[in-house]
C-alpha cells in the first residue's frame, strides 16, 4: 500500500518524518522522491535491514539517517537527535518479505533453517529457546490468542512431547501432525499461526507496540500524521485502540455531553475503520492481502478541554 501511505503523509507538514521500521527502504524511498521538502529518520532492529536500505537511500543520503533501534526506543532517538516535533511517523509492523525470503533467519516453515526469529540478532532469546522451554499451558494460551482456536492445546502438548525442537522444518512437522488431518485441507500451512505466535513472542511485539505509538503521537508537529500498516488482527486492535484514546483525550463522560473530566483529544482519524489494499495490489503481491492501514493527524495542542471537542470531520 506504498501509494496510499504516501498519500496520507503528504499531507503533513514540512520537516523530519520517523519511519519507525524502515526495513529495507521502500516506503522511505518513495516518500523522499515524492517531496524535497521532507528529511527520513529511519529506524529497524534488524542490522541486515538497515544495511539494505542505507544502500537504497544512498542517493539521498544527505536527508537520511538511519539507527539501530527497536520502535519502543523512538523516543529516546528523536530527543537525542533533537528533530522533535516530527512532520509525521509511519509503521509498517510484522516481518518483512526479506527477513522471511533469508532461509538463515529462521522466520519461514517453507524452508529448513535454525529456529530464530529473532528481528534483532543481538538479542539473547530465540525462537528455540522459547519453544524449548515455555511451559505447555503457556504455549496453549499463546497460540490460542493468534488463531489457533481448539487446537492450541494439542499442539502444545506435541510441542512439549517433541522437545528439543532445533529447526524450522522440525517445529512445521510437530505442528503439522498435531493438527487432524481434515482440519489442514483448508486455511494454508497448517504451521502458518503457529509460526507468527512465537515470532511476535520471541520479539515482544505487541508488547512494545502501545509505547511506540504513545511516543510518536506525543511527538507530531500540528498537522503531523501517523500511519501504520498491521498485517494481524492483534496488531491491528492495538493501534486501533491506541488512536482512539488519543482521538478521545480518554474522555469518561457519558456520549453526546460536553467533556467535564478535563479530557483533552490530541488527534483527529483520518479513516474511520482501516483500509485494505486493492485487489490489483493483492494479486501483485498476496502477502499484502492482510494489510490494514490505519491514520491519524495530530490536533492542535490544547490547554483547555473544551479545544479535546473540536470538528470531527473525517475526510472521506
Amino acid at each position: 500500500m506504498v501509494d496510499e501511505v504516501i498519500d496520507l503523509l503528504a499531507g503533513g507538514p514540512a520537516g523530519v518524518v520517523l519511519d519507525a521500521t524502515v526495513g529495507g527502504g521502500g516506503h522511505a524511498e518513495a516518500l523522499l522522491e515524492a517531496r524535497g521538502d521532507i528529511q527520513v529518520l529511519g529506524l529497524d532492529q534488524d542490522d541486515d535491514a538497515l544495511a539494505a536500505a542505507g544502500e537504497r537511500l544512498r542517493r539521498f543520503e544527505d536527508r537520511v539517517t538511519l539507527r539501530h533501534a527497536r520502535f519502543d526506543r523512538l523516543g529516546d532517538v528523536v530527543d537525542e537527535l533533537g528533530v522533535r516535533p516530527l512532520a509525521g511517523a509511519l509503521f509498517d509492523l510484522g516481518v518483512s518479505s526479506p527477513q522471511l525470503d533469508w532461509v538463515e533467519r529462521g522466520f519461514s516453515y517453507r524452508a529448513d533453517a535454525p529456529l530464530d526469529m529473532r528481528m534483532d540478532r543481538t538479542a539473547d532469546r530465540t525462537a528455540a529457546d522459547m519453544v524449548n522451554t515455555y511451559p505447555e499451558a503457556d504455549l496453549a494460551r499463546l497460540f490460542a490468542a493468534n488463531g489457533e482456536g481448539k487446537f492450541a492445546r494439542r499442539i502444545a502438548r506435541a510441542i512439549v512431547a517433541a522437545r528439543p525442537i532445533e529447526t524450522t522444518t522440525q517445529l512445521a512437522d510437530v505442528v503439522r501432525d498435531a493438527i487432524p488431518a481434515a482440519a489442514r485441507r483448508t486455511g494454508g500451512h497448517p504451521a502458518k499461526r503457529v509460526f507468527q505466535a512465537v515470532r511476535i513472542e520471541v520479539n515482544r511485539e505487541l508488547d512494545v507496540l502501545p509505547i511506540a505509538l504513545d511516543a510518536a503521537i506525543e511527538r507530531l508537529a500540528v498537522g503531523g500524521r501517523c500511519v501504520v500498516l498491521a498485517y494481524h488482527s492483534g496488531e491491528d486492535r492495538i493501534v486501533k485502540n491506541r488512536f482512539l484514546q488519543a482521538e478521545s483525550g480518554g474522555c469518561t463522560c457519558p456520549p453526546l455531553l460536553p467533556c467535564g473530566c478535563g479530557a483533552v483529544r490530541t488527534v483527529r482519524l483520518l479513516n474511520r475503520g482501516s483500509r485494505k489494499p486493492q485487489a490489483t495490489e493483492i494479486a501483485a503481491n498476496p502477502r499484502a492481502e492482510s494489510a490494514r492501514l490505519r491514520a491519524a493527524e495530530r490536533l492542535p495542542f490544547a490547554s483547555d478541554p473544551a479545544n479535546a471537542f473540536a470538528d470531527e470531520d473525517v475526510p472521506a
